[in-house]
């Protein structure tokens, strides 16, 4: 049980962090004709949607109450 308070703990981290940190994301656009190779590489910073956060919050959440009630006589 202690294994789902922990994974609790960082998916819900990993919710909080989604709302502030944008996740980074590179396209590469090349073309090859004959021995000529032509590219362009774009890169762009965007955040998660908050229905994506949101979840996971929600996720690690239920997580951590599941691994926090352990058996207890």
């Amino acid at each position: 049980m202690k294994a789902f308070l922990a994974a609790g703990l960082v998916v819900l981290g990993l919710g909080i962090l989604s709302f502030f940190v944008p996740v980074p994301h590179r396209e590469d656009h090349s073309m090859t004709v004959g021995d000529l190779h032509l590219g362009v590489q774009t890169q762009s910073s965007e955040r998660v949607s908050p229905t994506v956060s949101i979840v996971l919050i929600l996720v690690g959440a239920g997580l951590m109450m599941a691994g926090g009630r352990g058996h207890r006589s």
